[in-house]
């Protein structure tokens, strides 16, 4: 079996990293492993000067599809919730590089809510961007309902955070929460020739703008820990666990 992550260097530049999501079979869901993995190359970029770009990609036709929701009704069932996510949003947030993602097909859950914490974003125009945390008796995560709204207005972000309204490759770009929009055969071109871009200026200037355009991190850092509170007492709901159980018998 291939590996769920594929951390790599791109050919092309190898002061870009790529952290590839690689579970085609489940359309990229993202299990506790998964986000082990996944934090521990962002947390390994923030001191390794050789690393000046962290690139996300997923597979053809499925960024992710969110949280493998079997590891959701585990939690439902009174298993443990585990920390995994939640060092996962923490190692986005404190990246001290640039994030790029290049978003082709289905982004679902943290799928969507990812690439608020991405500095670019490029997306097929086949991409579909989904939040279902109420019909899953859940609530919004990664700091999505703190940074969404800044970003769109409350009307936009309450329609997918909370209606669950999916957005087009077109309706997020306008919305502010990507780029850019090309064709699928050319997302992965396009979002590496970006970081290459970002590679190649001076690292300390880019850092100093980076950080002064994304803002303080505490604010960000506290309505991740808000909402998983939130998130964490709704896993364990009647609700929750029947929306789950609704979900697996698809």
């Amino acid at each position: 079996m291939s590996d769920p992550i594929v951390i790599e260097r791109s050919a092309e530049d190898p002061a870009v990293q790529i952290i590839r999501f690689n579970r085609p079979e489940k359309k990229n869901a993202f299990t506790r492993d998964m986000y082990r993995t996944m934090t521990d190359a962002l947390n390994a970029a923030n001191s390794d000067a050789g690393i000046r770009v962290t690139v996300f990609f997923g597979t053809e036709g499925s960024f992710s599809a969110g949280n493998d929701i079997g590891d959701f009704l585990a939690a439902a069932m009174g298993g443990s919730v585990g920390l995994e996510l939640i060092d996962f949003l923490y190692a986005l947030v404190n990246a001290e590089k640039p994030l790029v993602s290049g978003v082709d097909g289905l982004a679902i859950g943290i799928g969507t809510t990812l690439n608020l914490h991405c500095d670019l974003t490029i997306a097929s125009d086949r991409s579909q961007f989904r939040t279902p945390f109420v019909d899953l008796a859940l609530v919004p995560e990664a700091g999505s309902s703190l940074i969404a709204p800044r970003i769109m207005g409350h009307q936009r972000a309450f329609a997918m955070l909370a209606a669950g309204e999916a957005f087009t490759a077109e309706d997020a770009r306008q919305a502010g929460l990507i780029w850019k929009v090309t064709s699928p055969e050319e997302v992965e071109k396009q979002a590496l020739a970006a970081a290459a871009k970002l590679a190649a200026k001076p690292p300390e200037a880019l850092k100093i703008a980076r950080d002064l355009v994304r803002g303080p991190r505490e604010e960000v850092i506290a309505r991740i820990d808000e909402e998983a509170r939130h998130f964490t007492a709704r896993l364990r709901s009647d609700e929750a666990r029947a929306a789950f159980e609704a979900f697996m018998r698809r």
